[in-house]
């Protein structure tokens, strides 16, 4: 297992507990039954937000970044930083009213299914999404610099002994395709 060096570690504000709380009580209050399960919602959801809170993490790393959360399906994403297209930050009414933002990152190649993540109570979001754009900026110079590389070591002519064993190469396979029975004898 390699070990990657953690760059930076998003935190989570406690008030996105009351936020996963209200959302869940207008879902309830929009539907006739739900408006009886309001009460067992705020017993409940107390108990389910605060675990939620706990086991939900985010890690950027020097190539990826790393989410995970879940409570009985625990779900850990592995994200390469050259995938991420876009990360943005979202903010609604009940968001704006406890001071909340959502990250919002999309990738290269997502369904429109919803494979985008999103961490809703990222503490400093603005800072944590331009530290994320500011690496994966740096992983993608990275990769086209060595792609630039690699184009101009294939594009070197080649020396003296590159010909020579290109050569022999040629003739080994010249006298193979001699011993080669032709499709007119089979």
């Amino acid at each position: 297992m390699r070990v990657t060096q953690t760059l930076i570690e998003a935190e989570f504000n406690p008030k996105v507990r009351s936020y996963w709380l209200l959302s869940g009580t207008i879902v309830l209050l929009a539907t006739i039954v739900g408006v009886v399960l309001i009460p067992f919602w705020w017993l409940l959801g107390q108990w389910v937000t605060a675990r939620y809170l706990e086991r939900m993490s985010c890690t950027l790393t020097a190539k990826s970044l790393k989410v995970e959360r879940g409570i009985l399906v625990r779900r850990e994403m592995t994200v390469p930083l050259d995938k991420i297209t876009d990360v943005g930050l979202v903010e609604g009414p009940i968001m704006r009213w406890l001071d909340l933002q959502a990250v919002r990152i999309e990738t290269a190649g997502q369904s429109t299914a919803g494979a985008a993540i999103q961490l809703v109570g990222v503490r400093s979001a603005r800072e944590f999404r331009d530290t994320v754009l500011q690496q994966r900026d740096l992983v993608v110079d990275r990769v086209a610099d060595a792609g630039a590389a690699a184009d101009r070591t294939l594009a070197a002519p080649a020396d003296g002994d590159t010909l020579a064993v290109l050569g022999e190469i040629r003739d080994t396979l010249q006298r193979i395709e001699e011993r080669l029975p032709s499709d007119a004898d089979g």
